[in-house]
């Protein structure tokens, strides 16, 4: 069985709340109403009700188990509003601005109900821009003091595939951070690598990816990785990882060994890290469209509650998988 579908079972052991705030979205719908059959987790759709309902009966779906809340008519509107005012007014927020934004952008008002732990974490994209979701993440929860940097990364598997952890990868940052700092760097690698850890069980071999391998060329580029990996090393002296590094010399063993012998990653690395947004976001769907490999994310990274963005190309098989990640790391139950 693919290691993504697994992910399923997995969360199943400790189901989570987990909110869908786009509930006018047919794959949306129609994963609520998988995921809560099949004990995935708890699921609340936000929208209108008569509208749910209507798409729920045109695909043929049952909605039995799924909350379903209207922000409009919902008991805790008032405090939800409050909660966003209260945490952005040092920004010159008004209250009937914080009043128009949650109420207009559902993912605000999941992003909210997450921070006041109503929910356990979020889910959207299907309708949302990327730009909407990270915007409501990093304006509605808190980051991690220790990783000091939100970013996102993706869920990697090919079919067939001896690199990486037999075709598993993870990739980040692909989809917030578009020219990451040194500091960024090592906070995206930090978070990537513990999120492999958390889902499959498996020990992290992070890439910091280049387009040079152990000074083969030079630039303020690898500088930058340089320096990341200093950050890395001094926060977390156990993990394996190398940089910087080209894509072969990080996958491929045998190219690794001519390159960079002294690699001790090896050529196995099973987490790339990319230098840009540029190379993140291109790789990732080259590797999805042009190699099949299955994508799930963008995980955010770095905040204080588990949330996910989707592509709005999206189907109802990436809903429910983004939703067990984050029902997984909403539990708590990761790995040691």
């Amino acid at each position: 069985m693919s290691r993504i579908l697994k992910l399923r079972e997995k969360a199943k052991e400790n189901k989570r709340l987990i909110v869908l705030p786009e509930g006018n979205d047919n794959r949306v719908v129609k994963a609520a109403s998988f995921i809560v059959k099949e004990g995935i987790a708890d699921i609340i759709l936000l929208g209108k009700k008569e509208e749910i309902e209507k798409i729920a009966q045109q695909e043929g779906v049952s909605l039995e188990g799924v909350q379903l809340i209207d922000p409009e008519t919902h008991d805790k509107k008032d405090d939800v509003v409050n909660a966003f005012y209260e945490r952005r007014k040092a920004k010159g927020i008004t209250p009937e601005e914080a009043l128009k934004t949650v109420m207009e952008i559902p993912v605000y008002y999941a992003a909210v109900m997450t921070g006041m732990e109503l929910a356990d974490g979020y889910v959207a994209g299907a309708v949302h821009t990327t730009s909407t979701v990270v915007r409501a993440s990093l304006q509605c929860l808190r980051l991690d003091r220790e990783i000091g940097t939100a970013s996102s990364s993706f869920i990697m598997e090919l079919d067939d595939c001896p690199f990486g952890e037999d075709g598993l990868f993870i990739f980040g940052d692909c989809g917030v951070v578009p020219y990451p700092s040194a500091r960024q760097l090592a906070g995206i690698a930090i978070s990537t690598s513990d999120l492999f850890k958390n889902l499959f069980e498996k020990n992290p071999r992070v890439a910091l990816l280049s387009y040079s391998t152990k000074g083969s060329a030079t630039g303020d580029s690898i500088d930058n990785i340089h320096a990341a990996l200093e950050r890395i090393k001094a926060k977390r002296p156990n993990l394996l990882v190398d940089g910087e590094l080209q894509l072969d010399s990080a996958i491929v063993p045998e190219v690794a060994e001519r390159k960079c012998p002294d690699s001790e990653i090896g050529g196995k690395a099973n987490i790339l890290i990319f230098p840009n947004l540029d190379a993140g976001n291109i790789s990732y769907k080259l590797a999805q469209r042009l190699g099949k490999a299955r994508a799930v994310g963008p995980i955010m990274q770095g905040l204080s509650k588990p949330c996910s963005d989707l592509s709005r190309g999206c189907s109802t098989e990436d809903v429910i998988d983004a939703v067990s990640v984050i029902s997984i790391l909403a539990s708590g139950k990761l790995a040691a």
